[in-house]
């Protein structure tokens, strides 16, 4: 009699208008991602930022996460950033001194970063000069842009830890998308803060086809994919699709996410972001 005095209470609940909107509502996301982008200038670049564009939204209904973008770096600043658990940059870095000091508060207050290709580029002089330490010394870790292979090639990349949950279910060596590598001011290899994840493996050389010679490499230790123990972080030196430079056709010839291995190590470096507690 009991049970059935209970059930007469609660099943109106139930069958009531709230109730059925509360057993249909979707679940909440997990995490909230923001991606910050220029695509202003290389076409390679453009082309990859309209392609995690259409790519990473895809992802965020599959894995229940939020995905928006934004090309206006204003955004930048604490009350904007107070939404999100996860900031991507697509292409390029901030260059006005409140928005940066807005991330690197936002990092050094537990807020997760994932930057790709470009956005740790820097070279004095050009129009990404060095001129922001924290970022390219001490968080990258990196410092200034060197010299990069072309054209965009695929190259063999090995795992280096196979502790962190980026590289979860990778293989031991896999073959990347095309891409443009690049190499470092820094030796990672020297810096205790950093955890590299992925190196070009020595298989891969000759790497870039030219036509300088300079642009192809013969030897070296290149890492492309790392973080820094200090913070939640991971920085992907992938992110520049190939393009019809030569015929001035400027037609896309590759794509970064049309590889389903890198693809995971994307994803499970993001889900590792916007999951981990600090």
């Amino acid at each position: 009699m009991r049970f059935l005095i209970l059930l007469l209470l609660v099943l109106p609940v139930f069958l009531s208008p709230v109730g059925m909107m509360a057993r249909n509502r979707p679940p909440a996301p997990r995490f909230r991602v923001i991606a910050f982008f220029t695509a202003r200038n290389d076409r390679a670049h453009i082309s990859f930022v309209q392609e995690a564009n259409r790519r990473f939204p895809k992802m965020a209904e599959k894995h229940r996460f939020t995905y928006d973008t934004t090309s206006n770096w204003n955004h930048l600043n604490p009350e904007f950033l107070s939404r999100y658990q996860v900031v991507l940059f697509l292409d390029t870095r901030p260059e006005v001194p409140a928005q940066r000091e807005a991330f690197e508060k936002y990092m050094e207050a537990g807020g997760a970063w994932m930057g790709f290709h470009f956005a740790a580029f820097a070279l004095t002089p050009s129009a990404y000069p060095q001129n922001w330490d924290w970022y390219h010394h001490r968080f990258l870790g990196s410092g200034s842009y060197v010299s990069n292979t072309w054209r965009p090639t695929s190259a063999v990349l090995r795992v280096e830890d196979r502790r962190h949950p980026a590289v979860k279910g990778l293989p031991e060596t896999f073959r990347s998308a095309p891409n443009e590598w690049y190499r470092w001011e820094h030796d990672l290899r020297r810096n205790p803060d950093i955890s590299i994840l992925l190196s070009i493996d020595p298989s891969s050389f000759p790497l870039g086809t030219g036509p300088k010679p300079h642009e192809i490499w013969h030897s070296g230790y290149y890492p492309v994919v790392w973080t820094n123990k200090k913070y939640r972080m991971v920085y992907v030196n992938m992110g520049h699709n190939d393009i019809d430079y030569e015929n001035r056709t400027n037609r896309e010839l590759s794509f970064s996410f049309d590889n389903e291995t890198q693809n995971r190590l994307i994803l499970n470096a993001l889900l590792w972001l916007g999951g981990q507690k600090k």
